[in-house]
Order: structure tokens, then C-alpha cells, then sequence
């Protein structure tokens, strides 16, 4: 147990809240970042646009080796203990936005709809803050800022910066992720899995095509197809444990151009989503058998490219409840609350393949606000107080994660 943490929450103000020239700034931070989003690993104007103002406090941030990306230590490394990292994420997505907000995208087809531009303006606040607080020596351990190109982009940035050393001399890595059901000024947490693993699946068959009145002649592809789509997930429904929620969802199937003539050639794809670590791991054996069989018993080719994604997110339950007396300190418990595992994927969770972490649900709805929104949704948006909320609850962590230990 660390000091901050022995005292009762709340009977301490933490240093590190927001000004109200920082609240404005970090807003208008965001509406910019907004209004030119970038997909992933070509994030160059966004990368700039941090750097620049970490810079102009007086930091040093490192742009990662592919032009995208940046890494900036803040304090002085107490090399016998380990730093915090905390990540953001700054890829956009390539879908309209249909919002008709000042801030609106201007470039089109492009749109920061999973809130990765309030990820990125969060820990750009929090690297502010902890800057001058550690130049009133207030900030006991170096913190890293990492922010990360193309979480959205299948197996996600997270890898590459992995391998270009982001980790090294980190002991433990936070992050938060918007959340449109959860109201601004709250955080969700969850021990253990609060993401789902996330693989691409493109299964394609081959035959030789004939009639329709002659399917007994060759290869019904179409059938086939259908049996594919069907069966695969009841097959691996009897061969994994339910509890792992291994699940084969198809979002295409193409196969044919006439109605009386059976198709040489036929393609499905999909995802394939589990909520635990190990039967992830199992996955493509699993699908790759299940698909064989059904593509033998109706006589097809199959080739299958089984493209690996991310694994879940398994949240650390010490680093959980490190985030969960942040929020306690800065807000109160009760602007806590528990949270589900989403089906969704997250490149988080290559971080937490190398050091103990944990992600929270940042609240961007507007309190009383009915509107159902959506993640990956051309009209999304967070009300913005949810900024500062994110801000002073990541510099809260710092705080304590850095705090002398009893």
C-alpha cells in the first residue's frame, strides 16, 4: 500500500487538475484532431501535432522509426522501479461522418468514430500535467507516454511499437477506451477479460460448376457455402467450452451469377471472437478442422486464410484497482462503476503480453442523454467533458502508482 492510498479517498486533494486554460485547450486539441482524422499508420499530421506541443513543454518525445507514433518519458527514472506507461491510441476509421458539428471531418470517408482522438488528447493532457509537476517535484517515478498508431488495423500498431522497444523499462501500462454507454464523469472497470480476441477468417471453395438440374454431377458449391456457414459455429459450439465464448460470425458470402448454373467458385469471411485467452490460442486449429470437414463431406476445395488479429484484453487485477482508487481519489467511488466484457477487439492487449496493465471505460455520454450511439458509427461523439475526466484520472494513477510504498 502506498501514502496516497492509506488515507482515506477524498480526504486528500491529488496535485494535477485541469485549469480551465487547459480544459479549453485540450478541447480544441481534440475538435482539430477531429476534423483531420488519419487511418492507421498514416497518422503523420496527428503525430506532428502532439509532438509539437509536447515540445513546447519542454518534454522530448521520440516519433516512432515508421513516421507515425511517439513515445515521451516525463520525470527522472528511479531505475529500481519500473515506470507507468500510459497509451492512446490515434488512428481513425474509414467510414463518413454524418454529424453536422462545427468540428465535423473535413476530409471525407474518414472519421474518428471509436474516440481514439479523446485517447489522444487525454494522455496529451496527462503528460501536461505531470510535466509541471514534475518540475515542482511532486512526480516521484518517470511516467511514459505512448501514442500508438493503428490499434484498428488487424494484428494493430501495438506490435510494432512493442518491437521498437516502448516497453522497455515499463513495470506497468494503463489506458482507457470511450465508452457511449457509460455517462461523462464515470469510469467503467473490470478485472480479468473486458475485451474480446478478434481474427479475421476468408474461407474460399472451388469446384467444377455445372447445372442446376445436375447437382449430383458435380460439386454444389452454393450448398456447400451455406453448410459452411452454418454448421461451423454449431460444430465448435460441442468442441469448446461454452464459457470461453468461441464465436464464427459471417459478414460475406458471394458465390454465383445465375440461378440455373451451380458456381465453380464461392467465398465466405468473417470473424472469429472468443473471450478467453486459452481457447484463443486453440482457435485456428479448431476452425481450420471444422471447416475441413464440412468442405469434404460436400466434396469441395477449401483454402482457408485464418489471419491473426488480437488476443483478449485480461485486465490485472492489481493494476485494476490501482485505476479504480484514481477515479476514487479524483471523483469518488461512486462515479465507479462495474462493466461487461465487450465482444470487441483491442490491440491492448499485446502490451499485456509483456507487463501487467489494465484499460477502463472512459463515460462520454451526456448525462440524461437518450440518443443510443455507437462505437464504429458515422455519428458518434463524446461530450467533451469526459477530457478532463480522462486527464485527471490518468495523472491520479501516476500519482499513486509513483507514490514511496509503506
Amino acid at each position: 500500500m502506498n501514502q496516497l492510498k492509506s488515507r482515506e479517498p477524498g480526504s486528500v486533494a491529488l496535485p494535477g487538475t485541469l485549469s480551465a486554460p487547459l480544459r479549453a485547450e485540450l478541447i480544441a486539441f481534440r475538435r482539430d484532431l477531429h476534423m483531420h482524422p488519419e487511418l492507421g499508420n498514416q497518422e503523420f499530421r496527428t503525430t506532428a501535432a502532439v509532438k509539437a506541443r509536447l515540445e513546447a513543454a519542454g518534454l522530448a518525445p521520440k516519433v516512432l522509426p515508421a513516421g507515425t507514433g511517439l513515445v515521451c518519458d516525463i520525470g527522472t527514472w528511479n531505475r529500481t522501479r519500473p515506470m507507468l506507461a500510459i497509451r492512446a491510441d490515434l488512428d481513425a476509421l474509414p467510414i463518413p461522418d454524418v454529424k453536422t458539428v462545427a468540428y465535423r471531418s473535413t476530409v471525407p470517408n474518414r472519421a474518428h468514430a471509436c474516440g481514439h482522438d479523446v485517447h489522444t488528447t487525454t494522455v496529451l493532457g496527462a503528460g501536461l500535467v505531470l510535466a509541471e509537476l514534475d518540475r515542482q517535484g511532486l512526480l516521484p517515478n518517470a511516467v511514459r507516454l505512448i501514442f500508438q498508431p493503428a490499434e484498428e488495423v488487424l494484428p494493430g500498431g501495438a506490435a510494432d511499437a512493442i518491437e521498437y522497444g516502448v516497453l522497455d523499462g515499463v513495470g506497468r501500462i494503463v489506458a482507457v477506451h470511450c465508452d457511449p454507454k457509460v455517462d461523462a464523469g464515470r469510469i467503467g472497470l473490470r478485472p480479468g477479460p473486458i475485451t474480446s480476441a478478434c481474427d479475421r477468417l476468408e474461407v474460399t471453395l472451388d469446384g467444377p460448376g455445372g447445372h442446376t438440374a445436375r447437382p449430383h454431377l458435380t460439386t454444389d458449391l452454393v450448398t456447400a457455402a451455406a453448410r459452411i456457414a452454418v454448421d461451423v459455429p454449431a460444430l465448435l459450439a460441442r468442441r469448446v467450452d461454452a464459457r470461453s465464448g468461441l464465436a464464427v460470425t459471417w459478414g460475406r458470402i458471394e458465390a454465383g451469377h445465375a440461378c440455373n448454373v451451380i458456381p465453380q467458385h464461392a467465398e465466405l469471411s468473417g470473424t472469429v471472437r472468443c473471450l478467453d485467452l486459452p481457447a484463443w490460442r486453440d482457435a485456428p486449429d479448431l476452425v481450420h478442422a471444422a471447416i475441413d470437414e464440412i468442405a469434404t463431406l460436400h466434396r469441395a476445395k477449401s483454402t482457408i486464410n485464418y489471419v491473426r488479429g488480437v488476443p483478449p484484453v485480461v485486465n490485472d487485477p492489481v493494476v485494476t484497482e490501482l485505476l479504480r482508487d484514481a477515479m476514487t481519489a479524483r471523483r469518488g467511488a461512486e462515479q465507479v462503476e462495474d462493466t461487461e466484457q465487450s465482444l470487441g477487439g483491442e490491440d491492448f492487449s499485446w502490451y499485456l503480453e509483456h507487463v501487467p496493465g489494465a484499460m477502463a471505460r472512459l463515460g462520454v455520454r451526456a448525462p440524461g442523454d437518450t440518443t443510443r450511439r455507437d462505437l464504429h458509427a458515422g455519428d458518434f461523439d463524446v461530450d467533451e467533458r469526459a477530457i478532463a475526466v480522462g486527464v485527471e484520472f490518468f495523472t491520479a494513477a501516476a500519482l499513486l502508482d509513483a507514490a514511496p510504498r509503506l
